[in-house]
């Protein structure tokens, strides 16, 4: 006969799968965008991936709300589980609002530091993907939350030098304004890169 804990404490671990698929898919749209500002303009159907990710990273996120909500036991903390699929979502939002900006503001070349911060955002969101699948034994991440956390300065100091060079080189200030809503964006993906670091760790951390 099962013993009471055999009973209560087999939980739900489909999260960690459907974690693992939205990681695959934030790192899928990095990619997709690294590969976009390399060959822009030939895009090679880039921005439509991208929002095909985004729209993936939705419907995970939607799953992983639904059966959190229809799940009596969790195998961790019911508000870590939606920061975490969250937080992936959000990646994967302004990896496409930068995809997006490319096509609506009819960018013609991509500036140089832009490409790095693709590059640095595809990086961080590969280190995710790494992580994300050691958390079903709860197992040490602190490799790679390090490493997204240097990434996440070396994009902070690119995107300083970025914004600097938008008002150095005297370019149209309409041109000044696009690029520097890019930049904003490519950022903000790169910090959210951060917080998911921070966000498995601490899961890890608690449940270890």
């Amino acid at each position: 006969m099962a013993r009471l804990s055999q009973v209560f404490a087999p939980k739900d671990r489909v999260f960690f799968g459907l974690f693992e698929e939205s990681a695959a898919n934030v790192l899928r749209a990095a990619e997709l965008l690294d590969e976009m500002l390399r060959s822009f303009p030939e895009q090679h159907g880039c921005a439509r991936a991208i929002l095909l990710c985004e729209q993936e990273g939705d419907r995970i996120t939607y799953d992983i709300i639904q059966r959190l909500n229809a799940t009596f036991v969790t195998p961790i903390d019911r508000e870590d589980i939606l920061e975490l699929a969250s937080g992936l979502d959000d990646i994967v939002d302004l990896t496409e609002e930068v995809a997006d900006y490319l096509g609506l503001y009819r960018i013609e070349a991509p500036m140089e530091q832009a490409q790095r911060l693709a590059h640095i955002l595809m990086e961080a969101c590969r280190k995710i993907n790494e992580a994300v699948p050691r958390m079903r034994g709860f197992q040490d991440v602190t490799h790679y939350t390090n490493e997204i956390h240097r990434l996440e300065t070396d994009g902070d100091r690119v995107t300083r030098e970025a914004v600097a060079s938008l008002f150095d080189t005297g370019i149209d200030p309409m041109v000044v304004i696009r690029w520097k809503d890019i930049f904003e964006r490519l950022e903000e993906a790169v910090d959210a890169t951060e917080h998911i670091a921070n966000v498995i760790a601490n899961i890890v951390v608690k449940n270890s």
